[in-house]
């Protein structure tokens, strides 16, 4: 049975994990290196992840300097940019990319921390599915008789409060975000 406990925990703590790179991908006004994690530029034919071609740093609270190793990448990274969803353009001076976020109005930090609650329910449903797998596993290890019936109750029991506890982490990350929009 404790089995069950450790599986369920192992995969609600990679939701979690998650739901942190999530919410550290999501533009929040102040220049942060996760937002390119999604963005990949045509490398020699392969799609390469800009920060394994690149230095990428933060100049100032609000610019992303990106720095290729390679300086004939410089335009397909720009590109890549471009085409991407993060809603910024980028500016090039030949050696480096310069990517300056722009000040949230209140309407877009409103739209952000809807966004923000839309991913922290998506974790929440993840971990109540998690929960579920656990508790059929328990009742099929009653139903062969590897437990009892009273052992199924107090796993189902500690399955619900492992639930609660990564609820409220999920919560917890989440009003974190939230604050973390509406304060820039």
């Amino acid at each position: 049975m404790q089995t069950v406990f450790d599986n369920t925990k192992e995969r609600m703590e990679k939701t979690i994990t998650n739901l942190k790179h999530e919410f550290g991908s999501i533009r929040a006004g102040r220049a942060n290196p996760s937002v390119l994690d999604k963005v990949s530029v045509d490398y020699y034919g392969t799609p390469t992840p800009i920060n394994q071609l690149a230095s990428v740093s933060v100049a100032e609270a609000r610019i992303l300097v990106i720095q290729p190793w390679d300086a004939s990448v410089l335009n397909a990274v720009s590109k890549a940019i471009q085409a991407s969803d993060i809603g910024i353009n980028p500016t090039n001076d030949g050696k480096v990319i310069r990517l300056v976020f722009p000040q949230l109005t209140e309407d877009r930090r409103k739209e952000i921390v809807k966004n923000v609650k839309k991913i922290a329910e998506e974790a929440k449903v993840a971990v109540r599915s998690i929960r579920r797998d656990a508790i059929d596993k328990l009742k099929k290890m009653e139903k062969n008789s590897e437990i009892t019936e009273d052992d199924l109750s107090d796993g189902e029991k500690e399955v619900q409060k492992i639930t609660d506890d990564f609820i409220k982490r999920v919560d917890d990350e989440t009003k974190i975000k939230e604050k973390e929009v509406m304060e820039i």
